[in-house]
């Protein structure tokens, strides 16, 4: 290995006699041979092998814990898919157009009167990149700053202690570990007969970088990704239809609040084509025609869009990665199976995040990374399942926690409901912004709370008190009887416990 570390050396000093070339490839050519050259050398005590939300953290915590820490990232720029083409280039989308859609049709209700709005789509992109590229370099100051060594390429499993990394700069080197952490993420789902170009049958990776705003989107797939994407091209001006082969938005969320989060998605002028699946695809012309027919069967239609969005799912990152080859043993969606330590059968290798089972979320990887990482040390480390948010970043947003109304009533539970409109809440009513609802789910006998589904502005913030509260086993009447803000749109959450329990004081 010593010898291919030798030749990309040379090959890069070639390069470097333009003296164009000098200053940054030099730079960076340091950067990397130094960290290959570091991780060949030595073994780590911890290899993460991905770079995204449970990667970069789990390597971060491992080094704060005293651990010799590695981390392989093929992308190049760290953040995962989260950071580069997720979660933060979404919402800084999702909130740019928000904030242009809220121009056009809010501003003037409010006293606030202007001509010659437009759009400026490439500042609006602009802006999304800019976020991401200052918090991909944060990341990088946090490994130096943590003594985290960072090695760009595409790490496979040649061993139960070793990764063979074929370099982003050329060559290859193996970086050796006594314990290896796979936190490969995941990856978009493809749909039998849908073909992705990014250029007109696009991924989310694809709708986060259109060149110009598309007069006719198609959306499949009626999930979070789909609906916030959706969202954004919506606001933006496109005629937006969400075709779903169930027969309901966000299977997972709870029903009554999943209905009127719908409704209010109709009344932004989205469009929506449940129980219906795609059987035909055609590109031939400018735009794209998709076949459609029933779920169940029967007439066909056709619907014509300029660009497709496929956001049909995600799944595990873990083929072709080596976990055949040291026998570590996944199920048949391709996660890896891993204990309550999160070990596989191989000893020394772990696994996180979303390649493993459980919800793919970048917060849940992160507190594998953690949890995993404090096993690792001789410490223990916990992940509450139960207790995981997630969050509908549309507006308004749509977060909730624990178990929906129909899973408590599966289970068999005696439970009681709370609800409070936001037309209730004063701060809503104040900013005129009060479509939404807050619903609790409590256990019948112990006042136990269950379950908490808000749909309202902030709900994505709001949620974390209902988090905490199912973390520490509160009741409705915890909350309730704790001293809220006022005015603020969390009084919502204080009063549908109130409702839980008791009663509501405003309504």
């Amino acid at each position: 290995m010593a010898l291919a570390i030798l030749a990309r050396r040379r090959a890069a000093e070639a390069v470097l006699r333009r003296p164009q070339a000098l200053g940054a490839a030099m730079s960076g050519w340091r950067a990397s041979y130094a960290a290959a050259a570091a991780a060949e050398g030595e073994e780590s005590d911890v290899v993460v092998v991905g770079g995204g939300p449970g990667g970069y953290v789990a390597a971060i915590k491992a080094a704060q814990l005293g651990l010799k820490t590695t981390c392989i990232e093929k992308r190049g720029t760290l953040g995962g898919t989260c950071l580069n083409v997720g979660c933060i280039p979404s919402k800084a989308l999702l909130h740019s157009s928000h904030m242009y859609h809220e121009a056009k049709s809010s501003f003037a209700h409010h006293g606030v009167k202007f001509s010659n709005l437009e759009v400026d789509l490439p500042a609006m992109m602009a802006q999304k990149d800019k976020a991401v590229g200052g918090l991909t370099k944060g990341i990088e100051g946090l490994f130096k700053k943590n003594k985290v060594t960072y090695v760009k390429g595409f790490g496979k499993l040649a061993s139960p202690s070793e990764v063979s990394v074929d370099l982003n700069d050329g060559g290859s080197t193996v970086v050796k570990g006594k314990n290896i952490i796979i936190a490969t993420g995941s990856d978009v789902k493809s749909l039998p007969g849908v073909t992705i170009d990014e250029k007109k049958i696009v991924s989310s990776t694809g709708a986060l970088c259109l060149s110009e705003i598309p007069k006719k989107l198609v959306v499949i797939g009626a999930g979070y990704i789909g609906l916030e994407m959706g969202s954004v091209w919506n606001r933006l001006g496109s005629e937006v239809t969400v075709v779903e082969f169930a027969p309901d938005i966000v299977p997972s969320m709870d029903g009554e609040v999943r209905k009127q989060f719908q409704r209010m998605l109709e009344k932004q002028k989205m469009k929506f084509m449940l129980k219906t699946k795609v059987v035909g695809v055609d590109t031939s012309g400018d735009g794209v025609k998709l076949t459609l027919e029933p779920a169940a069967g029967g007439e066909q239609s056709v619907i014509e869009a300029d660009i497709v969005l496929v956001s049909a799912g995600r799944v595990p990152y873990t083929a072709g990665i080596g976990l055949e080859s040291v026998g570590v043993e996944t199920d048949k969606a391709g996660r890896i199976l891993v204990d309550k330590r999160f070990m596989t059968n191989v000893k020394g290798v772990y696994a996180i995040g979303d390649a493993i089972p459980g919800p793919m979320l970048a917060h849940k990887a992160e507190e594998d990374g953690v949890a995993c990482v404090e096993f690792i040390a001789g410490k223990e480390g916990h992940v509450d399942y139960d207790t995981v948010p997630g969050v509908v970043y549309t507006h308004p947003e749509v977060a909730s926690v624990g178990k929906t109304e129909e899973q408590v009533k599966a289970l068999g539970i005696p439970y009681r409901v709370g609800k409070f409109p936001l037309l209730a809440n004063s701060r809503a009513k104040a900013i005129d912004d009060a479509e939404g609802l807050v619903k609790v789910v409590a256990e019948k006998e112990t006042d136990k709370i269950l379950g908490v589904h808000i749909m309202a502005p902030g709900a994505g913030e709001i949620i974390h008190e209902a988090v905490l509260a199912l973390q520490y086993g509160a009741s409705s009447e915890d909350i309730a009887r704790t001293c809220h803000a006022h005015p603020t749109v969390s009084e919502a959450l204080k009063e549908a416990c109130l409702q839980t329990f008791t009663k509501a004081i405003h309504i």
